[in-house]
């Protein structure tokens, strides 16, 4: 996975639960600073590890805290600094959403070594669309969330 999500569960944590419950939460997933670093690939048995702990200070399942952080992914790279790639993305959601495969590329460029997952939008209505996502991960879908999410006044549901 990718430090740019270790940076964005602790902005969730912090947000939530305080700078102390992200300092106790570090040092019982046994991370550190450099854990961190924004555009650094990890394995993903660290990122999970983060998120199993967050789960369990947030008082969630695992399952629900990737939902809640996946809501949460959203904001942080919308008003980050992936602003300015995710404004080149599209003016409304669907176009966005359509475009990710094309911004995940030109992240690969960057982060050689990065497995980025795929979304095509399998299902257009007026008020709605469906994304079929894709991804060589196992157990990252929820990040995604498959229910029924409001964005932007549109529903994403998502398929594996």
């Amino acid at each position: 996975m990718y430090g740019m999500i270790h940076c964005a569960v602790r902005e969730m944590v912090v947000g939530q639960l305080g700078v102390d419950e992200w300092a106790s939460l570090e040092r019982e997933a046994k991370i550190t600073l450099a854990d961190q670093i924004s555009l650094k690939v990890y394995d993903d048995a660290l990122t999970m590890r983060i998120m199993e702990a967050a789960s369990e200070r947030l008082g969630l399942t695992l399952p629900d805290c990737l939902v809640a952080f996946g809501r949460h992914w959203i904001g942080f790279a919308a008003n980050g600094s992936f602003k300015s790639i995710m404004d080149f993305t599209g003016d409304d959601i669907v176009t966005f959403v359509g475009n990710l495969d094309q911004m995940h590329r030109a992240v690969v460029r960057t982060l050689t070594s990065a497995r980025m997952p795929s979304f095509r939008i399998v299902e257009r209505g007026l008020e709605s669309f469906k994304v079929q996502y894709r991804s060589e991960r196992n157990g990252l879908e929820r990040f995604v969330d498959r229910k029924s999410t409001r964005l932007n006044s549109s529903h994403v549901r998502t398929s594996r």
